[in-house]
């Protein structure tokens, strides 16, 4: 089967080294500008235009692909969705990669057309096209020296340097925020690797559901600075925010401008609500993946440190 990954970002990358490590699958990256560097490790790079003026002729490109991994957002994923369909895609995988979408409020400040492309893929599975949304919770590269941008996952996000979530290592700075019942609150975390590995496993399934969740591990953001403290070998300075204090902060930053601390405190009151913690992560009960847990990763992410 041809799969089709939209995107050449970190994370695209790490998804098409595990669809051809541990599948059969040809793939193919969408992109719309040349990658020699993509090029001379053996992969299709084909140039498109996602525009709606050239559906034709992205949906010709998309002949004979049978799945379509998304790592694009917005109007741009919008032009893809419509024209997988029209090229008579079987199944389609939107830019997710966070918690589930009934966790999200409305409106939502983190969207970035995630809500729009649910609802168009809605439609043309009406129409016999599969779709399903992987979940996998915050990336550990999150917590990675260089954040995930070292990685070049998240580079449009406005939050993906090193210290803009939770905690700063480097610094042993760490934001706790509390849920409604006053506790720390949850989050599910995957390895960029892993999610790669999943999803290379996923395209094997005979049917896809509307969401497929994989998780690596799962605890409160006072046991993640735990394990940041015990890596380190240093207490932290710690903050904890409740509902109030988060609140203040994002008015605090909006009244000023700061558009990255808004994105900060946003993420902050989006971890708190319990955006990014599920339960029952399907994924790892239907293939044969077993995933990093989190203080082994980080452990070897600052051993040379």
């Amino acid at each position: 089967m041809r799969v089709a990954i939209a995107g050449s970002n970190g994370l695209a990358c790490l998804i098409a080294d595990a669809i051809t490590t541990n599948t059969y699958h040809q793939i193919i990256i969408l992109s719309r500008a040349p990658k020699p560097h993509l090029t001379a490790r053996g992969w299709q790079v084909v140039i498109v235009n996602y525009d709606q003026s050239h559906r034709q002729e992205l949906a010709f490109k998309l002949a004979g692909v049978g799945i379509v991994i998304s790592l694009i957002s917005g109007p741009t994923q919008i032009g893809l969705i419509d024209a997988a369909a029209q090229a008579g895609v079987r199944r389609f995988a939107p830019a997710e990669f966070e918690g589930p979408a009934a966790l999200r409020p409305q409106p939502d400040a983190l969207d970035r057309g995630k809500r729009d492309a649910l609802e168009r893929l809605r439609y043309y599975q009406t129409r016999g096209m599969q779709y399903t949304s992987f979940v996998c919770g915050v990336l550990y590269e999150r917590f990675a020296p260089g954040g995930m941008y070292a990685s070049r996952i998240g580079l449009r996000s406005g939050i993906g340097a090193e210290g803009d979530y939770l905690i700063n290592i480097a610094q042993k700075r760490a934001k706790i925020p509390l849920g409604a019942n006053g506790q720390p609150a949850n989050i599910s975390m995957t390895s960029a690797e892993d999610v790669g590995r999943f999803i290379a496993a996923a395209i094997g399934l005979p049917q896809w559901p509307p969401e497929l969740r994989m998780r690596g591990d799962r605890m409160s953001c006072s046991r993640l600075v735990q394990i940041a403290e015990i890596v380190r070998g240093a207490a932290f300075e710690k903050d904890r925010y409740d509902t109030q204090s988060m609140q203040s902060a994002y008015q605090l930053a909006r009244s000023s401008g700061e558009i990255q601390e808004q994105l900060r405190a946003i993420t902050l009151i989006a971890t708190a609500s319990g955006r990014y913690d599920f339960q029952a992560p399907n994924l790892n009960t239907m293939v044969n993946v077993t995933p990093s847990r989190f203080q082994a990763w980080l452990q070897d992410a600052w051993k040379d440190r």
